[in-house]
This record gives C-alpha cells, structure tokens and sequence, in this order.
C-alpha cells in the first residue's frame, strides 16, 4: 500500500544538525545494530517525532528504511504526521499481529523516497500478548532481510512494559529524555529493564533542552533544541 506523509516539521539548521549527528552516532555503534528501539521513561519525551526525522534524514541518504509504530496503545505517528491513503483504510500492526492482515498488507511505501512504514492500526486491550506471539518475530525477520535499517517506536517503558517485550527482537536501544522532566532513579531503571532483554544500550537522546546564546547559536538557533516536539496530553488519552 502507498501512504502519503503530509507533515515534517520544517527543521531549522540547529535542528538538521542535531539529527544529522545522532544518524553518525548511530552508524558509529556498528553495522550490527539494525533493528534500534526507541523509548522512553514517560509520555511526550519527543522520541516518536525524532523516529522520524532520523528515519527521513536516513533515508535521504540512500538508506533503505522501515519505520515501525508499534506503540499500540496510544500511537500518535499517523494523526501527528497527517498519513494517508486515497485507496483504502490503512491496516497496522495489531491487524498483523491478530492475524487479520497479511504483512505485505501492513508494511507501506510513502512519499518518502527509501522510508516505508507501517503504523500502529487500532487499539487492542492486550498489546503485550500480540506483541510476544511468532508474527511479531517473522515481521523482524523480513525487515532484517529487506531493509538497511529499522527504527522501532516504543511505548515508554517507564509506563508499560511493552517496550521490553519489543526489545527482545531489536539489536540497539535509544532512551530519549526530556531534559529536566525525568527523574535519575527512572531513567536507571528504564536502562535495567532493557538490559535484562539482552539489547545493547547504545545510549540516550537529551531532548528539549535549553541552551545559552552567543554568537553560534543567534546565528544558527539553539543546537539540539526540539522545542515544538511533544507537545500533547497523557499518556493513554486520545
């Protein structure tokens, strides 16, 4: 199926670079690490809006992408980035993972040259029993064999523990955090959980952070400042 992605956030030059500079962390961790989870401690840290912009920015970069929402309980990817379809109702990942959908059904091209996706689709009361059976293992598997790259977002795993049953599968986490909103202890235990599933930590994305001016940053803005990301209600609230 092809979708249509009608919103990026239009990234200043600060914002560019921030993202440009976790792709080449990323890519220094090792071509090994190819399937990366992101999460997080708490809701609207940012880490789906950066899914995103990394996956496009790779992308852009003639890296064959997958971008996997599987954040089934309270998705935000389609209605944030305005996804459509002219042909037909978009089928997700709980469409695949309860058997109502094959998964070429579920797995999208978009407007995005190199990037397909496959989003959420609608909400299930057991995410964390869909998220465990074979489906979800053989859906892994094909990315693997077909893509460069995969980019998971996570629900937060400070709120559910879903993120850890996803993680089992992935090669690398990425723990973003909003800067000031996280206490240590949660971001500690956040990073325990994750080991325990046996995935490399690659590390953490510092998100929203104020900075100071000077002459670099009136000239360029605020490097790594993603101000206008995650900007919605409580986790689990349409």
């Amino acid at each position: 199926m092809q979708v249509t992605i009608d919103k990026f956030e239009e990234l200043d030059y600060a914002k560019r670079e921030a993202i440009n500079s976790l792709q080449t962390n990323i890519s220094f961790c090792g071509d090994d690490n190819k399937v990366i989870l992101f999460t997080s401690t708490a809701s609207n840290e940012g880490k789906s809006s950066i899914t995103m912009e990394l996956g496009r920015d790779m992308a852009a970069n003639e890296v064959k992408v997958l971008i996997i929402d599987a954040d089934l309980r309270n998705s935000v990817l389609q209605g944030r980035h305005a996804v459509k379809s002219n042909k037909s109702s978009i089928k997700g990942l709980t469409h695949y993972l309860s058997g109502q959908a094959k998964m070429m059904d579920v797995i999208c091209s978009t407007n995005v040259p190199n990037m397909d996706i496959i989003l959420a689709g609608h909400t299930t009361p057991k995410p964390t029993e869909l998220l465990r059976n074979n489906y979800y293992k053989e859906l892994i598997k094909y990315a693997r064999e077909n893509y460069d790259v995969v980019l998971i977002d996570a629900p937060p795993l400070g709120l559910v523990i879903d993120a850890a049953v996803i993680a089992a599968e992935a090669d690398g986490a990425i723990i973003v955090i909003e800067a000031g909103k996280c206490a240590y202890k949660d971001i500690v235990d956040v990073k325990k959980q994750l080991e325990l599933t046996g995935v490399s930590v690659l590390g953490t994305v510092i998100n929203k952070a104020p900075t100071s001016g000077g002459k670099y940053y009136s000239k360029y803005g605020k490097y790594g400042k993603y101000e206008k990301y995650g900007k919605y209600g409580k986790y689990g609230e349409k």
